[in-house]
This record gives structure tokens, sequence and C-alpha cells, in this order.
């Protein structure tokens, strides 16, 4: 790490320099050799007018290749400031899938007129790519993919291959498809290199091909290549014909997208962990949970308000109310973060669900007999009141008890009403077993009263 931050360093000081004597040349000969992810992470750090001064030293081509690896919120901003029939040339030359992505983060008159610069037919599979439901196959596929023949020969493939490769995302899976288009088979770079010449495609194709269709949710997708280790997944329609493919680095930004989304649900902060986002905006979006949360925060002020004698009769339990209420919400949150984990890797089924559910209540029932042990002697020794120690004791057994079925079944439910089980956020599960917790704390103490 250490080694890459100083080659970074010297770069970024080189690339500057070539910069400031305005020497395109010099520029281009390192700048060439560099990784296009270096170069990225280069030209992410220049100021607008050296930005310009990129754009006039790389083709529109060369140009291609860093941008795609920038962020899609940076995308946005850079195709915006270049000049405009260079933007048009770079969006020719990406990749679909990701130039639809993009397209769909534009304003919709920028969007228009690019798409009446672009080349027809680019434009045309942009769009046909952007009419896909959002978080589908569809909408994260690609179209530049090598098809080949059945009754081709390897010799005549391979012949085809070097002609079709350099514009094709990966090559190293070929999909085989008939005269109607339908899916048929799947070779591998490998097969094709090992095989004769002669020996005809549908002789070495596998005609098992794991698929997708274009309208499966794309966290099914990132379980099925994980599943299988590919390095592509076809992607057909209802008639199984084969309309794009799904590479594993569109993968990797699915899983980075969907867990993203799943620690913003659990946090309660959905659409405001971009940093770039500001303080306005995100507080728009946070504000909504955080002022249900604080009528939630009332409920919990009601039920203090209930036990009114009971803490009349004993002051002392008030010191204990932020124990009980913050262990029960912290046993809810660890229960509620294993669940929906779960649930996204795939692991839960109808088979093994119930089996989950008693893990977890058993795992706070554990944790409850600790706590109660523990949180009875500290009491005992500090505050030389057993019978205190007592009650708070079985009010910590009870809660996280609780806690922990409440925090698994839960996100079960949400997910069984097929909604997203991460919208059972933390600090929603907190708030309920903050409530929860005072009326299992108040309930034991009221009910032991007579013994005092």
């Amino acid at each position: 790490m250490a080694i890459e931050r100083t080659e970074h360093a010297r770069h970024q000081a080189q690339v500057t320099a070539f910069i400031q004597k305005g020497d395109p040349v010099d520029f281009r000969d390192l700048f060439l050799t560099l990784h296009p992810g270096e170069q990225a992470d280069l030209f992410i750090e220049l100021e607008q007018p050296e930005r310009q001064f990129v754009y006039r030293a790389l083709t529109p081509e060369a140009f291609t290749d860093l941008f795609e690896k920038l962020e899609l919120e940076d995308q946005e901003q850079f195709i915006q400031e270049m000049p405009r029939p260079y933007a048009v040339r770079v969006l020719n030359d990406m990749f679909s899938d990701n130039a639809a992505d993009l397209m769909n983060e534009l304003p919709d008159d920028f969007m228009n007129e690019l798409f009446e610069q672009m080349d027809e037919t680019e434009a045309t599979e942009v769009k046909d790519l952007m009419r896909y439901p959002d978080d589908t196959a569809g909408a994260v596929m690609t179209t530049e993919f090598v098809v080949l023949k059945a009754d081709k020969t390897v010799g005549e493939t391979l012949e085809e291959l070097r002609d079709l490769g350099p514009d094709a995302e990966t090559i190293y899976y070929l999909y085989v498809i008939d005269a109607s288009g339908r899916l048929v088979g799947v070779v591998s770079l490998r097969d094709l290199i090992v095989s004769r010449l002669d020996a005809r495609i549908a002789d070495i194709m596998g005609r098992r091909v794991v698929s997708a269709n274009v309208l499966t949710d794309q966290e099914d997708l990132a379980r099925t290549v994980q599943k299988y280790d590919l390095l592509a997944l076809p992607v057909v329609d209802d008639e199984e014909k084969l309309l794009g493919i799904i590479t594993v680095d569109d993968v990797m930004d699915v899983i980075e997208r969907e867990t993203t989304e799943d620690f913003e649900e659990l946090s309660a902060t959905k659409g405001s962990s971009d940093i770039n986002m500001g303080p306005v905006e995100a507080a728009k979006k946070r504000a909504p949970w955080i002022i249900s949360l604080m009528f939630l925060g009332m409920i919990t002020a009601s039920t203090i308000g209930g036990f009114e004698e009971t803490l009349e009769t004993i002051v002392l339990l008030a010191v204990f109310m932020p124990l009980v209420m913050g262990s029960a919400g912290n046993a809810a949150t660890q229960s509620l973060v294993v669940t929906v984990r779960s649930i996204a890797l795939g692991t839960i089924n109808r088979k093994n669900v119930m089996k989950m559910v008693r893990r977890e209540f058993g795992t706070g029932v554990i944790l409850g007999v600790v706590c109660m042990i523990v949180i009875f002697g500290v009491i005992t020794f500090l505050y030389d009141n057993a019978f205190i120690g007592i009650i708070v004791g079985i009010s910590i057994f009870a809660a996280l008890s609780v806690a922990t079925i409440v925090g698994t079944l839960i996100p079960l439910l949400i997910n069984r009403l097929k909604l997203d089980p991460a919208v059972a956020s933390g600090p929603f599960i907190t708030t309920l077993m903050d409530n929860l917790g005072l009326i299992i704390y108040f309930t034991v103490a009221t009910s032991m009263l007579q013994f005092l």
C-alpha cells in the first residue's frame, strides 16, 4: 500500500508538471502507460482547467477507458463539462450497459441532445437497455458479446474472434445460438484453444447453460454467478433468446450497490451516504425516519408515565432504565443484522428458518442469564441493594430473550411480504425495544413490589 501511494504521488507530480507545461506529447507518453484505474485516480484529482487539457490531449477512445472506471456521479459531472462532440464520441465508445447507467442520471434535455448526436446503432442499444426496470438483469447486462453458430468449425470461429473480439466486453465465454437466436450452448475460450481446428462448435460446446431471465432481480444474479463461479452470465427472454450478458465486474458493482443499500436501510440513512451530497439534501432524506422515530420515542415517554407510582416507590429504578433499554436494543440489532445478512446471502429457507429462530432465541437466553448474574452482582456490590439487583437482573434476562426474537422475526416477516428486510432498520428496532424493554422492566418491578 505504501509503495502504491508513493507511485501515485510520483505520477501525480509528473502529470501535473506536463499539464502546467502544456505538453500533450509527454503527457500522453506517460499517461497512456498507466492502467485505466490509475488514470482515473489521477484524473479525479485534477481541477476543471486541467481536465480540459486532458480532453484536448487524449482521443475520446483513449479517454473512454479511464472514464468507465469513474464513479457514476463523477461521470455525470464530467460528461457535462466536455466539449459536446467529444462527449458524444466517448458515449459511442462506451459499453452499452455503462452508457445506459450514465444516461439515466443525466437531465432529460441534455440526455436527448446526446442521443440525437450519437451513432444511431449505439443510441438504439442504449435506449433498449434503459427501458428495463431498475435492479433487473436487463438493466445491468451488456449487448457487446460474441455469439457462435453451431455449424461453424473451431478454425472459422477463431478467425471471426480476431475481428469481433476487440469490441466485445468479454470473450472468455462464447455463447452458441440457433437460427432463431435461442441460446443452445456455451464454449469457453480454453475449449477453442485446445480443440482441433476442424472440430465443429456443436461437438465441443456445453449444452447445459446457466442463464438468467431478463427480469431477474440483480441480487439473484449475484448469487448465481457466485454459486457457479462464472465470469459471465447470459441473459435471455421468456423464449430463451439471447439478449445480452452480465460480466463478473458488473456483478461486483451490483454487490457493492446492494451492500450499500442494506447498510443505508439498517441505519435509516437510505440515499444519504454519498459524501458528495450536501447537508440539506442529506437532511431531507433522513428526516422522515428521524421524525418517525421521534414519535415512537414519545410512546416511550408515555410508558414511563404509566409507571409513575412504581418509580415513586423505588426511585433507584430510574437509574437502570437506560441500561435495560440499551441492552435490549443492542441485542435486537445484533439479531436483526444477522437475519438480514442471512436473507441477503440466501442461506435462509423454509427448512432452516425455525432452526435460526431457535438459535437466536437460545442466544438471547444465554446472554440474558450471563447478564443477569453480572448485573445482580454489580448492583448488590455498588448499591448494597440485592432487591434492586434481582429486579434489574430478571428484567435484563427477559428483555434480551425477547429482543433476539423480535430482531429475528421482524425481518423474516418483512421478507415474507416480498419487501426488503433491511427496512427493519436498526434505529427502528432499537426504539421498539426501548418500549418493550421498559414495559418488561416496570412490569417485573411492579409485580415484585409486594415482596419489598
